[in-house]
């Protein structure tokens, strides 16, 4: 082919590129989406506040030494049952022996002026009922015998009290019950009051649990509330205590104490789900859509909701009241008897025109095989 038809072939086929190139793409139609719609009604709510709870002894007492000292001795254990009376832990005494040893040889010296100021004034008496003395004389003498019996009581207080300080030295359990908690260890000098273990009282148990600041005025005491351990397959019955007065300044959270009866009563910390009847919805009617419908529109929440006759679609701001389960709760924005798509939303725009989903039905299986005919000619 000559070089010159070849230049115009390249010539024309580049032209053709540029020119298709300028031209306006044809528009194309925009494709009707389908989409799975359910009709706004209104149903019960079934969901129900649960909230983890402790169970704990309604009584718990923290015991310490009431004089302080060296711990020499420390019977008590962490879980181990304790009886009334019961030794759980020693102090030095050696001081407070002394000190009681002291007391007792002050009550000694006490009496025996005391017995010499009774026999000086007996004489005196006698002397005076003879006239041999005055009065005065004998009066001396009955005030020094009361001074020395005043003396003789304070030292007997001394002893008692001496003997009493040396007796705090060992601390017994004043309840029967478990120790939950030791907090001295052996060879720790302490103060008084210092607490040294924790016994949880034999008796009736509580369920202890933390709810938010805005359900907290919702609970009254006596209201009813369910207990149900993690692996129990019973609920027991229980009643509000109590409510704290103040929030936890951490937390802040509010404790409740939930009673349960002296037959139900669990192991201390087993923990448990606690359901407060007051805090359940259980029967409130209320429009209830799934989590699927809802897409974020700016700072509100919102739903497409169908027009069946034109088959498009429109953006419906909703107001979310709460959570039922798997479902929200709607409180405004929306009637009984509305068509909200529940699949797509994302893909959606507003006026779109969309066709309504249907499942596709199972294929019928074949009836059974027709016996095959016997084409052998015979």
């Amino acid at each position: 082919m000559p070089k010159t038809s070849i230049f115009r072939s390249l010539t024309l086929i580049s032209a053709a590129v540029v020119l298709s190139a300028c031209s306006k793409p044809v528009p194309t139609d925009e494709p009707i989406r389908a989409v799975k719609v359910v009709t706004v009604g209104v149903g019960s709510m079934q969901a129900s506040y649960e909230f983890a709870g402790e169970v704990r002894a309604r009584v718990e007492s923290r015991l310490g030494f009431r004089v302080a000292g060296k711990l020499i001795k420390r019977q008590a254990e962490v879980g181990q049952r304790v009886k009334a009376g019961q030794v759980l832990a020693q102090l030095d005494p050696q001081d407070y022996q002394l000190s009681a040893d002291a007391a007792r040889a002050q009550v000694s010296a006490a009496q025996t002026n005391r017995d010499l100021a009774a026999a000086d004034y007996k004489r005196y008496k006698d002397l005076k009922d003879q006239n041999f003395i005055s009065g005065a004389e004998l009066e001396r003498r009955d005030a020094t015998l009361k001074a020395a019996q005043a003396q003789l009581e304070q030292a007997q207080a001394q002893l008692s009290g001496q003997g009493n300080q040396a007796g705090y030295t060992t601390l017994v359990a004043d309840v029967s019950g478990v120790i939950t908690s030791v907090d001295v260890e052996m060879g720790q000098v302490i103060t008084a009051g210092t607490p040294v273990v924790r016994i949880a009282q034999d008796g009736p148990r509580d369920v202890v649990f933390a709810v938010p600041e805005d359900k907290a005025p919702l609970i009254r005491v006596g209201s009813a509330a369910e207990v149900r351990g993690w692996n129990a397959k019973t609920a027991l019955a229980g009643t509000v205590r109590e409510v704290a007065a103040s929030a936890d300044p951490v937390t802040r959270t509010f404790a409740v104490k939930v009673a349960l009866a002296a037959a139900d009563a669990l192991p201390l910390g087993t923990t448990v789900s606690v359901v407060p009847t007051a805090l359940g919805h259980g029967g409130v009617q209320a429009i209830k859509l799934p989590t699927s419908a809802f897409r974020q529109d700016g700072k509100s929440s919102a739903v497409w909701v169908l027009d069946a006759a034109s088959m498009t679609v429109k953006l419906q701001p909703v107001v979310i009241a709460t959570a039922d389960g798997n479902d929200v709760v709607v409180a405004a924005g929306l009637q009984p008897g509305m068509q909200v798509v529940v699949a797509g939303v994302h893909v959606l725009s507003p006026n779109q025109k969309v066709t309504i989903y249907k499942e596709k039905q199972p294929a019928t299986p074949a009836g059974p095989a027709q016996p095959a005919m016997n084409s052998v000619a015979k």
